[in-house]
């Protein structure tokens, strides 16, 4: 029998093996700064009237905050950057569609005609007439 109790063995293999080794695993320097993933605004722009390109905006914000949780900040400033600019340009389309359906709603020349008025006299005017002239129009 060894000198050593069994646990011991056990411990120094554990050790040395790569699986219990968590050294590798931790980075060289301070961790990543969280880029920016512009959720707030990609919101903000989803109450544009412009819907597919505003979920558009939010999908890619959502995405970029995933892909920073995992580990990818090359992805994750990506997908941000393309969240940025779907977001500007939903909010430009639709502060367009905003002024162009102001534009149309009060430059209109709408104006109402009045309501015609029958009572019954000029109701029973009519009918004698149409009744003089044997129901020729």
């Amino acid at each position: 029998m060894s000198a050593l109790p069994a646990g011991a063995d056990i411990k120094r293999a554990l050790e040395n093996s790569p699986e219990t080794n968590i050294e590798d695993e931790l980075p060289d320097g301070p961790p990543q700064p969280r880029p920016k993933n512009y959720l707030l605004l990609s919101i903000l722009a989803c109450f544009c009237p412009a819907y597919p390109v505003n979920i558009v905006a939010f999908v890619f914000a959502v995405m970029a905050l995933n892909s920073y949780n995992q580990g990818d900040i090359e992805g994750s400033k990506r997908l941000g950057r393309n969240a940025l600019w779907v977001a500007v340009a939903s909010i430009i389309i639709g502060l367009v569609i905003i002024g162009i359906y102001c534009v149309v709603h009060f430059t209109t020349n709408f104006t109402p005609r009045k309501p015609q008025k029958y009572h019954l006299s000029a109701w029973l005017r009519r009918k004698r007439e149409t009744a003089t002239l044997g129901g020729k129009c």
